[in-house]
C-alpha cells in the first residue's frame, strides 16, 4: 500500500488530499509545486533495516514503502536502482578527503539517473489509466521516459531542443517515442510541451511540475546510505539544472532522518556551469532566481528558468551547503580525470559533479577530514562529441612494428618535455 499522506505546496504550505489530481498549488499556480507527504508513523511499522537486510529486489522497488505508487505494476518495469557506490581508489589522494565515493547511475537502464523519475512517471501513468506520456527534455529525461514507458506499453511524445545530442536522440527513436525537435532552447521546448499536454491531454512527466517525479530521484540518496551502511558522508555534491535532482537528493536524506535511520542529513553541493548558472547567482546574492543564458556544453543542466527553484535551492539551505560554478574546460578535465583514476566515463553534466569536488576542495570548502559522495549522474556515451573535444584522436598506422616502435618512442619524448 501507498503511505502517502497528503501533498503540500512548497509556497504557501496549504495542503490537498493525495487523490486530490494536482500536480501543483491551484492558488500559488505553477511555481506551487507540491510536495508529497508521507505518514512516517506508518511507515516505521513496516519499513527499516531489518525489513532491507531480508529484502533481495535490488531496485528502487526495494523502497516501495517510501514511494508514491501501489504494486501493481512494479515487476513489469525494467530494473532500475541500485547503481554501483565505488571508493575512490585514485581521484582521493590527488584532491585529498577523507573519504571520497562515486554514486554511478550511468549505470542504469537508459545510462542515467532520470530512470528513477521516469519509471515512477510510467508507473503513475498506468495507474492514473493514461496510454501516453510526454515531456520536454535536454536529453536524459526525454530517453529515459521513452525507454521505462516502452517496457510498460505506453506511447511517448517529447519534445527536446535543437541542440540536444545525437546520443540521446538515438536512444529516443530506438525507444518508439515520437519526438519533436524544437527550434529553439530549452525554454522553447518547455513551453510548447507544455501548450501540447494541456491540448492533448497526455500524462505528464515534466519533473518540474509533476511532484511524484522527485520521489523516484530521491532513491539515489535511499541507496547512497544503504550502501554505507547509514553512516553517510558529510557532503553530496551534484550538478544541478532545473532543481529536481538535487531537491530529490535532500528528500531521501530527510525521509531517512525523520525514519531514524541516519544521523544526520550531508551537506549539499550544487554544481552548475559558469555558461547556466541561475541557483548559484541567486544563492550567492541572496535573491530570486532570474532568467540566465543556456551557454554550456553541459546539455543536462543548461537549464536557463530552473521549474523548481523552490525544492533545488531548499535542499542546499536546509542541509547547509552551497551551489559552487565551474567552467566548461574544468567540466571537461573532470570527465578525463574521471576516466583516468577511477574508470568511470561520465558525460559532461555528470562530470560537472567531479569538477565542483575539485574546486570546493581548492576552495577548502571541504575540509581534509570529511567525506564525500560524488553522484555521476549519466554515461559518457550520451554525448560522445563532447567527449571527443578532450581527447586526441588516435592516429592511423599501418602493419609494421617499426612505424610502431618509432612512434611510441617520439610519443614518451613529448610526454617528457610536457
Amino acid at each position: 500500500m501507498s503511505y502517502v499522506k497528503s501533498l503540500k505546496c512548497t509556497i504557501c504550505q496549504k495542503e490537498y488530499d493525495k487523490d486530490s489530481g494536482f500536480f501543483t498549488c491551484p492558488d500559488c499556480g505553477e511555481k506551487g509545486i507540491l510536495d508529497v507527504i508521507y505518514d512516517y508513523g506508518q511507515i516505521k511499522k513496516v519499513f527499516n533495516q531489518g525489513f532491507l537486510r531480508e529484502n533481495r529486489d535490488y531496485s528502487i522497488w526495494r523502497y516501495l514503502p517510501l514511494l508514491p505508487v501501489e504494486k501493481d505494476h512494479i515487476s513489469k518495469t525494467l530494473r532500475v536502482g541500485w547503481s554501483p557506490l565505488l571508493k575512490s581508489n585514485k581521484a582521493v589522494s590527488i584532491f585529498p578527503c577523507k573519504a571520497l565515493y562515486f554514486k554511478d547511475d550511468g549505470q542504469n537502464p537508459t545510462q542515467s539517473l532520470k530512470d528513477r523519475a521516469s519509471v515512477i512517471a510510467a508507473v503513475k501513468a498506468l495507474e492514473s489509466g493514461y496510454d501516453t506520456i510526454s515531456c520536454s527534455s535536454t536529453g536524459n529525461a526525454a530517453s529515459s521516459l521513452a525507454g521505462n514507458a516502452s517496457r510498460l506499453g505506453l506511447k511517448t511524445v517529447i519534445f527536446v531542443p535543437k541542440r540536444a545530442p545525437i546520443g540521446k536522440l538515438s536512444q529516443l527513436l530506438a525507444f518508439g517515442a515520437r519526438v519533436f525537435k524544437v527550434d529553439g532552447d530549452y525554454k522553447a521546448a518547455y513551453n510548447l510541451s507544455k501548450k501540447a499536454i494541456e491540448h492533448y491531454g497526455w500524462y505528464n512527466r515534466n519533473a518540474a511540475v509533476n511532484p511524484y517525479l522527485i520521489e523516484g530521484k530521491k532513491t539515489v540518496a535511499l541507496e547512497i546510505a544503504e550502501q554505507l551502511d547509514f553512516k553517510v558522508t558529510d557532503w553530496v555534491i551534484v550538478s544541478v539544472g532545473d532543481g529536481c535532482t538535487i531537491g530529490g537528493v535532500y528528500k531521501g536524506f530527510y525521509d531517512l532522518l525523520q525514519l531514524q535511520m541516519i544521523s544526520h542529513i550531508p551537506k549539499i553541493i550544487g554544481v552548475q556551469s559558469i555558461g547556466c548558472k541561475p541557483f548559484f547567482d541567486a544563492f550567492h546574492e541572496s535573491r530570486a532566481l532570474e532568467e540566465v543564458e543556456e551557454l554550456t556544453i553541459a546539455d543536462s543542466i543548461a537549464v536557463g528558468i530552473p521549474r523548481n527553484p523552490v525544492k533545488g535551492m531548499n535542499a542546499v539551505r536546509l542541509s547547509y551547503g552551497t551551489f559552487v560554478a565551474v567552467s566548461d574546460q574544468e567540466i571537461l578535465e573532470a570527465m578525463t580525470e574521471l576516466g583516468k583514476t577511477e574508470g568511470i566515463f561520465a558525460e559532461p553534466a555528470a562530470a560537472c559533479s567531479y569538477a565542483g569536488y575539485i574546486r570546493a576542495i581548492k576552495e577548502q570548502i571541504i575540509k581534509a577530514n570529511e567525506s564525500v559522495c560524488v553522484i555521476i549522474t549519466g554515461n559518457g556515451l550520451k554525448d560522445t562529441v563532447n567527449a571527443l573535444k578532450q581527447f586526441k584522436e588516435p592516429i592511423l598506422l599501418k602493419d609494421n612494428l617499426e612505424d610502431l616502435i618509432k612512434y611510441i618512442n617520439f610519443r614518451n619524448e613529448e610526454e617528457v618535455n610536457e
